[in-house]
């Protein structure tokens, strides 16, 4: 069964189909995507199908992503999830986006908090990591104020809109 959990203000939750409208308007926004290193999504069928394989990536324990949302609101503000989820070695990357609204609100850490906690304790992981644009200096200032570690800069690691961008590799051990 997939994990709901729960935070002071926030409830994290699976992802369904009736969250691709508003996972399609976070993921087709420039400002979201300044720094994630994805194309942006353009259709609903699209997004119903990434939604399907974060359900199929969990069954695989492959990965996990949720819908987060504000308590006693419908709609999602964000998503969090592992993704490169290795039970073998105990390791997975930590990813999140917010819709811009939601900025500077303290959500993501609040998340992010949350979703550590389950996988050191519930996962079994040693090991949590992300991948941050160096440019990125909200998400970097908020892995270290969590106590991950920067371990180096990977030189044109992602690409965004065609352009190279260097990012910092973060981890955090149990």
């Amino acid at each position: 069964m997939f994990p709901i959990l729960d935070t002071e203000r926030l409830v994290l939750r699976e992802l369904t189909e009736h969250d691709a409208q508003e996972v399609l308007n976070c993921f087709s926004n420039p400002d979201v995507l300044r720094h994630y290193g994805q194309n942006p999504l353009t259709n609903i069928e699209q997004v119903k199908q990434i939604i399907k394989n974060f359900s199929k990536n969990y069954d695989e324990k492959r990965g996990i992503k949720w819908g987060i949302s504000l308590k006693g609101q419908k709609g999602i503000i964000g998503t969090i999830g592992f993704q490169e989820w290795s039970t073998e070695h105990k390791r997975a990357e930590i990813s999140y986006a917010l819709f811009p609204e939601s900025w500077g609100k303290g959500y993501a850490q609040e998340a992010v908090n949350r979703v550590l906690a389950f996988g050191f304790e519930e996962m079994d992981l040693m090991r949590i990591g992300a991948i941050v644009f160096t440019e990125n200096e909200a998400s970097n200032k908020l892995l270290t104020k969590l106590g991950f570690e920067k371990e180096g800069i990977l030189k044109n690691y992602m690409h965004q809109n065609g352009v190279p961008y260097d990012t910092n590799i973060f981890s955090l051990i149990k």
